[in-house]
């Protein structure tokens, strides 16, 4: 079994990962924060910081098991909720919920081991896999964001909002526009903004409905280009790390903010220059990974029934306005996250159709188109500040370029349909 290349591949991809959490949790310790290991080992007795994102995770996990499992697994679940729900309600606790999901995944790995064999273990084993990098990818950019903020004293915010002045400062647009909606469009964006992976089980849900009957995964569903945008996006940040209007030019800013401009007025073109920030918020603006992250939803959505179609629809516009809205994002840094997601689907994709030629260079076109982007943020932003009508539909041409080019790859991924076959009437006996 160790000679065949998909089993040595997939071996060195886990030594790898493990091997990024240790290192990652080091480095944690070093600035005194808790590392991914630890928080998730907390979560097993003490309050999760979201039971939803646990039970989501259960839910992947489920997938693999029969009807009966599925309702022990829940019931089991909703039990030991109530009895922490009982323990913190007597000491005087915060309410909350999530270690029963936990502590359920943990028993099907458990019971993978112990009680399983062969293509059973391996599928369960799998689907337990599946749950866990959805909440250990959480954790480990909990903690990632609180090491850009420790290693990056200074940010590059002057370079990308004088850079979008070439789009015309969507951020304050959009953030006056959401000023005036209320508390509840502001709670509905909000919403949407904190619960993009809830959206993505749901996708997922959809895409791998088949598991338990087929007994064996597809190729490719969301989750792999959600796990890769999480694990190859947040290096970006280290590069061109950002804060965000609402923070760079925001009250929320303090007297770290260069100026409380945010939504109300754009800051006057001049030259940018870096700026020293504080030690705690995250430097995690370029890209937008947020965007990413919708797109791939929007993207793995195409092939669900209406409903589910309309919801992506929503949902990456929903996220678009809350990332403008709120102020956490420059609308050069959703035209880079959208540029970025479809580079990482389309290298997915190609990977799994044997990297043909139209497929590499998609890929060699994407990321081309990212680091042109990146590169003429941080040394072309007055120019595009200045020249807003050349450089603007510049910037709108680029993703849709890539967006051109992401089709015409995956429609010859396609498999052609099959004609239908013409029936040829036969001799009747007489």
């Amino acid at each position: 079994m160790w000679r065949r290349p998909r089993v040595r591949l997939w071996t060195a991809v886990s030594v790898a990962a493990l091997g990024f959490l240790v290192a990652l949790e080091i480095a944690a310790r070093h600035y005194d924060i808790p590392g991914p290991i630890t928080t998730q080992a907390q979560e097993v007795v003490f309050a999760p910081k979201s039971g939803g994102l646990l039970y989501a995770s259960m839910a992947l996990v489920m997938l693999v098991l029969t009807w009966r499992e599925r309702f022990l697994a829940l019931g089991a679940a909703i039990g030991i909720d109530v009895a922490f729900l009982l323990v913190r309600w007597a000491v005087g606790a915060e309410p909350t919920f999530g270690n029963g999901a936990l502590w359920v995944i943990i028993g099907c790995a458990v019971i993978a081991l112990t009680r399983r064999t062969g293509r059973e273990r391996v599928l369960l084993l799998k689907g337990v896999g599946l749950g866990l990098l959805l909440v250990t990818g959480r954790k480990t950019g909990d903690t990632w964001l609180l090491l850009t903020s420790k290693t990056r004293p200074a940010v590059l915010d002057p370079y990308a909002e004088t850079a979008d002045h070439a789009l015309g400062n969507p951020s304050w647009l959009a953030g006056r526009i959401v000023h005036a909606s209320g508390p509840v469009g502001s709670h509905l964006l909000e919403y949407v903004y904190i619960q993009l992976a809830v959206a993505a089980v749901f996708v997922t849900l959809y895409q791998l409905r088949h598991v338990a009957v087929e007994r064996g995964f597809p190729r490719h569903h969301l989750v792999r280009t959600f796990l890769v945008i999480g694990l190859i996006g947040p290096a970006v940040y280290m590069i061109f790390p950002t804060v965000g209007p609402v923070f760079a030019y925001g009250a929320d800013g303090g007297h770290w903010a260069a100026a409380d401009l945010w939504p109300n007025t754009a800051p006057p073109i001049s030259a940018p220059h870096p700026l020293a920030f504080d030690a705690i918020t995250p430097r995690n603006c370029m890209p937008s990974l947020h965007t990413a992250w919708a797109t791939a939803i929007f993207i793995h959505s195409r092939n669900g029934p209406r409903a589910l179609r309309y919801a992506g629809a929503f949902w990456l516009v929903a996220t678009l306005s809350a990332t403008l809205g709120f102020g956490y994002h420059y609308g050069v840094d959703l035209v880079a996250g959208a540029v970025f997601a479809l580079t990482i689907e389309g290298a997915l994709r190609a990977h799994d159709a044997g990297w043909h030629r139209s497929g590499v260079r998609f890929v060699a076109y994407g990321a081309t188109v990212f680091t042109a982007l990146l590169l003429s943020y941080r040394y072309l932003p007055q120019q595009m500040a200045e020249h807003p009508w050349f450089f603007g539909p510049l910037l709108l041409l680029a993703p849709a370029s890539v967006i051109y080019g992401y089709l015409r790859t995956t429609a010859r991924e396609e498999p052609p349909p099959v004609p239908a076959q013409r029936l040829v009437p036969q001799p009747e006996m007489v």
